[in-house]
C-alpha cells in the first residue's frame, strides 16, 4: 500500500533525521564495543546511501533479519538485553535501523523522539560540562528536526535553525523553574539497572601486589576537600580507607563483622572540613586519618574506617571533622591484636627467619621498625612497573626483586611484624592531594592511591608507620610525580608539570568543581537552604509542586502575552475587506484568495446585481484605503463595508 500524499516524507527532510541520528548516538560509541559501534555506523551510511541514490528502501525480511541480528548479537556480548549498557546498545542499533524504514512523516517522528529519548541515556555514563554542551547542541537540532518535519518547504534551513534555537531560548525558563522546585530526592528517580554503576574506579575491599599500582596508573579524581582554615601540609594528609588484616599469601582482606567501636583520643584540636566524594561503588568515605566528627549517615569502625550505609553510587559532600594526632584502641582486644599476628602456614620461610633473627637480637617493637625501614631504604626501587613475583611473594619482594609500589612495601612490612611478633596490619586509601590557588579545594587523584601499615604497640595503641617513606621520602613530601621518573607509567595530566599546563588545569577544574558544587550537587540540602532563603523555610513536596505550578503558569502567560503583543497588526483595511467578503459569502457568492478586487466587483455586477453598486464602493474606497495615504479613506470604507447587507 503506497503511503497518501498528506503523511509522505519530504526527500529534503532525510538529511536533518541522519544528523539527528548521528549526534544523538555518537558518544555512545566511547564505551561500546567496537561490532557494534561498527554495526550502527554501517547502518546509518546504508540509509544515507540509499537516500543519495534514491533507491529503494530494504524489504520487511532484511529488517527482520537486522534486528534479530542486533539483538543477538547484544544478547551475547552483554549476557543480557536489559540492564544500562544492553538497553542502550539496543537503543543505539534501533535507531541506526529505524533509518532504513523512513517512509512516511510517522517513521520520521520515531526517529526524533527516539533521539530526544537517547539523550537522557548519555547521562547515565557522563555528567561532564562537555557532554552538557553536546546535548543542548543535540536537543537544538532534534527540534529543528521537527520543526523541518512539519515545516515542508516553507523554511529555510536558516530559519529553521534560528526558529529551534528561540524555542529552546523560550523553554530555559521552565528548566530552570523545574531544576529549582522540583522536589529532590537522594538518588536517582527511576531504579536503575544493576550495572548502571559499572567501570567506577576506586579502592577495592582487596589487595594484592599490583593492584594499587594500577589505580595509580589513572588521573581520575576519587574526592575534593576543603579545609576551614589552613590546609594541613601533604605528608599529613593521610585519607583512610579499608583496612586488611587477613593474608592468605597473595591477596589482603578486610575482616568480616563491624566489632566494638574504636576508643579514640584526640591529642590536637579538631580540623573541619568538607569532602566532595565521586561515586565509587563502595561504602567507605575515605575520611581523614583520624575522624572526630561525622555526619548524619556515617558510621566509624572498629578500625576506625567512616563507613557509609550504602555503596556511593553518586556524588557526595559531607562535613567532617579529624584530629592528626590522636591515640586509639590503647586496651585493645586479645582476640584483635592476635588475630593480626597470623600468617599463612608455611608462606615465605626466608622473611620470617629474617623476622626471627631480628627479633632474638633485639624484641623491643620500635627496634623492629627500625630495621625494616632500614633494610627498604637500603637498596630497595620505588617504581610503578615492579616484576611478577612468584608463590612465596614476601621472599621474592624481599630478596629477589627488591622493586614495588606502596602495597608491596606496606604487606611485606606488615608481613615481616607479625612474624617478628608485633601486631600489624595493612590500611588501604590515599596519601596526599594537590591544592588547586583557584578555588581552594584540595584534589586527590585515583593516582594519590596509597596503602601504609599499623602497628600495635603496648600504651601508644596503633600506630601508623608508612614503610614506602623510607624507600622514597618524596612520595609522601611532595606526590607521586616527584618520586617517580619520567618513564613510568603514569598518567600525562599527572606526569607534565610544566607551569602553563598545571594553570590550564587549574582553571578547567575549577570549572568542573564549579558546576559539581553547585549544579549537579544541588542535593534535597542544598534544595532547602536555597527555599529557606526565598522564603520557604519548612518546604515539603505539596508546597513545592504547588510553586511549581504556579511558577510554570505564570511563565506561560509572560510568554503568551509577548507572543502577542509582538505579533504583526493586521493591516485595518485588510480586516475590513476581509469582513466584506465574508458577506458576499452569506450571499453566495464565491470569493478565490487570488481574484482581484477589480475583478471581484466585475463578477460581481454579472453574478448579484443587486450588490453591485454598493460593493462597487467598497472596492473604490478599499483601494483608497490600502494604498493612498489620506486618513479619511478608512473611514470611508468602514461606511462603505457597512453598507453592505
Amino acid at each position: 500500500m503506497s503511503t497518501p500524499a498528506r503523511l509522505a516524507l519530504d526527500r529534503q527532510t532525510a538529511p536533518w533525521l541522519f544528523a539527528s541520528a548521528l549526534i544523538t548516538t555518537l558518544p555512545h560509541f566511547l564505551h561500546q564495543p567496537y561490532w557494534l559501534s561498527g554495526l550502527a555506523a554501517l547502518l546509518l551510511f546504508w540509509a544515507v546511501w540509499l537516500w543519495w541514490k534514491d533507491e529503494r528502501l530494504p524489504g520487511r525480511w532484511i529488517l527482520l533479519f537486522l534486528v534479530g541480528t542486533g539483538c543477538a548479537g547484544i544478547l551475547i556480548e552483554f549476557r543480557s538485553l536489559f540492564g544500562r549498557d544492553a538497553g542502550v546498545a539496543m537503543l543505539v542499533v534501533f535507531m541506526a535501523m529505524k533509518l532504513l524504514e523512513l517512509k512516511s512523516r510517522r517513521d520520521a517522528q520515531v526517529v526524533v523522539m527516539l533521539g530526544y529519548f537517547l539523550l537522557l541515556t548519555h547521562y547515565f555514563y557522563s555528567q561532564s560540562i562537555p557532554t552538557g554542551l553536546w546535548l543542548l547542541v543535540a536537543f537544538w537540532l532534534l527540534t529543528a528536526t521537527l520543526i523541518r518535519l512539519h515545516g515542508g518547504y516553507v523554511s529555510s534551513r536558516q530559519e529553521t535553525l534560528r526558529l529551534a534555537a528561540k524555542l529552546c531560548l523560550q523553554a530555559i525558563p521552565f528548566m530552570l523553574a523545574l531544576y529549582v522546585l522540583f522536589p529532590r530526592v537522594s538518588g536517582p528517580l527511576w531504579g536503575l539497572p544493576s550495572d548502571a554503576h559499572a567501570g567506577m574506579t576506586g579502592l577495592s575491599e582487596t589487595m594484592s601486589p599490583g593492584s594499587i599500582s594500577r589505580l595509580a596508573q589513572s588521573a581520575d579524581i576519587a574526592f575534593r576537600a576543603r579545609f576551614d582554615g589552613n590546609q594541613p601540609a601533604k605528608h599529613k594528609l593521610y585519607w583512610r580507607g579499608p583496612v586488611l588484616e587477613e593474608f592468605d599469601g597473595t591477596t589482603w582482606r578486610p575482616t568480616a563483622g563491624r566489632g566494638a567501636s574504636p576508643a579514640l583520643d584526640n591529642l590536637s584540636p579538631p580540623l573541619r572540613y568538607e569532602l566532595t566524594l565521586e561515586p565509587h561503588n563502595q561504602r567507605w568515605a575515605l575520611a581523614l586519618d583520624a575522624p572526630m566528627q561525622l555526619p548524619e549517615g556515617v558510621s566509624l569502625s572498629s578500625p576506625l574506617t567512616a563507613m557509609l550505609r550504602q555503596p556511593l553510587t553518586e556524588r557526595r559532600r559531607l562535613q567532617l571533622a579529624a584530629s592528626l594526632d590522636y591515640r586509639f584502641n590503647v586496651d585493645e582486644a586479645p582476640g584483635t591484636l592476635q588475630r593480626n599476628l597470623v600468617l599463612p602456614p608455611g608462606a615465605n620461610p626466608r622473611a620470617r627467619d629474617l623476622a626471627r633473627r631480628w627479633r632474638e637480637a633485639d624484641s623491643n617493637p620500635s627496634s623492629l621498625i627500625g630495621k625494616a625501614q632500614a633494610l627498604f631504604a637500603a637498596s630497595f626501587t620505588y617504581t610503578l612497573q615492579p616484576p611478577l613475583l612468584g608463590e612465596h611473594s614476601v621472599d621474592d619482594f624481599l630478596f629477589r626483586t627488591q622493586r614495588g609500589f606502596c602495597e608491596h612495601y606496606a604487606a611485606a612490612f606488615v608481613f615481616l611484624m607479625r612474624a617478628a611478633g608485633v601486631p600489624a596490619r595493612v590500611v588501604s586509601g590515599y596519601q596526599g592531594g594537590e591544592a588547586n590557588p583557584l578555588d581552594g579545594y584540595v584534589v586527590i587523584r585515583q593516582s594519590d592511591a596509597h596503602a601504609w601499615a599499623e602497628v600495635w604497640l603496648a600504651g601508644r595503641g596503633w600506630v601508623r608507620v608508612d614503610p614506602t617513606a623510607a624507600v622514597s621520602p618524596a612520595r609522601i613530601e611532595t606526590g607521586i610525580a616527584d618520586a617517580l621518573p619520567f618513564g613510568e607509567p603514569l598518567p600525562a595530566l599527572v606526569q607534565w608539570r610544566a607551569d602553563w599546563l598545571r594553570g590550564l588545569r587549574y582553571r578547567w577544574e575549577a570549572i568542573n568543581n564549579a558546576w559539581n558544587q553547585h549544579f549537579l550537587g544541588y542535593d534535597p540540602q542544598r534544595q532547602r537552604q536555597l527555599l529557606s532563603r526565598l522564603g520557604l523555610p519548612d518546604a515539603d513536596w505539596r508546597s513545592l509542586a504547588s510553586a511549581l505550578g504556579l511558577t510554570c503558569a505564570l511563565l506561560a502567560a509572560a510568554l503568551t502575552a509577548w507572543s502577542l503583543h509582538r505579533r504583526p497588526k493586521t493591516d485595518p483595511a485588510w480586516r475590513l475587506w476581509q469582513k466584506a467578503l465574508r458577506r458576499l459569502a452569506k450571499r453566495e457568492v464565491d470569493c478565490a484568495p487570488w481574484e482581484t478586487p477589480l475583478a471581484l466587483a466585475a463578477r460581481v455586477r454579472t453574478q448579484c446585481p443587486e450588490l453591485a453598486e454598493t460593493f462597487q464602493a467598497v472596492v473604490d474606497a478599499y483601494l483608497k484605503a490600502r494604498y493612498g495615504n489620506a486618513p479619511n479613506h478608512l473611514k470611508d470604507l468602514r461606511t462603505a463595508v457597512a453598507q453592505l447587507r
